[in-house]
């Protein structure tokens, strides 16, 4: 019969989760930052990326701390999460529009990790770990700072100036299919006129 799994089991598996996680995202930030069209939303994905190499040695310390082997497994939701934000590349979005999408999934990988790290550093200081808990409160305030920073971006104006492009593109195609619909009117009035001159009068020889 299998050996029942602890708490101590649950956590080294998040936490190698999360060292794969943290992996995949420095090979998708940089390309986010090259996506991105706003110099400010740029430079946040750069800073970020820096960022996310410390919470690779930040877990590092954890695991040689625990004397656990440095080790991660698959993340199938950070794998979910960037496959998704390579899909918003793939669209035909420019501008304001993709920049606000490229925040929109780098704050679901956000909050993904704001939830796994909140949960990890719970079980650490309930095992004891406490220089553990440390070091992932330590990820974890950094996790909410990229988060809180990408919320600001959106709001001061990349949203705004999304909505704003839209509303000028429709308003171009209501003007477009004006333009197109004036030119028809001409030639229908002419035929018409061509037709009542032609039509005989009533009582009128043929």
């Amino acid at each position: 019969m299998a050996e029942t799994q602890t708490l101590h089991d649950a956590f080294l598996d998040e936490l190698k989760d999360a060292y794969d996680a943290e992996k995949q995202l420095t090979k998708a930030l940089p390309k986010l930052a090259n996506a991105a069209t706003s110099p400010e939303l740029r430079q946040a994905f750069e800073e970020h990326l820096e960022e996310t190499n410390g919470h690779v040695e930040k877990l590092e310390q954890v695991f040689q701390g625990l004397d656990e082997k440095v080790r991660g497994k698959h993340c199938d939701g950070m794998a979910g999460i960037i496959d998704e934000g390579k899909n918003v590349m793939d669209e035909d979005f420019e501008g304001a529009t993709l920049d606000a999408c490229l925040i929109a999934s780098a704050q679901r990988a956000e909050h993904y990790e704001m939830a796994a790290y909140g949960t990890m550093v719970a079980w650490a200081k309930a095992m004891g770990h406490n220089d553990a808990a440390d070091l992932l409160q330590e990820i974890l305030d950094e996790e909410k700072a990229a988060d809180e920073k990408l919320n600001a971006i959106a709001e001061s104006g990349v949203n705004e100036q999304a909505a704003a492009g839209m509303q000028e593109e429709e308003s171009e195609d209501e003007d477009d299919g004006e333009e197109a619909a004036a030119p028809a009117r001409g030639p229908r009035r002419a035929a018409a006129a061509s037709m009542s001159k032609r039509a005989p009068r009533k009582g009128s020889k043929k």
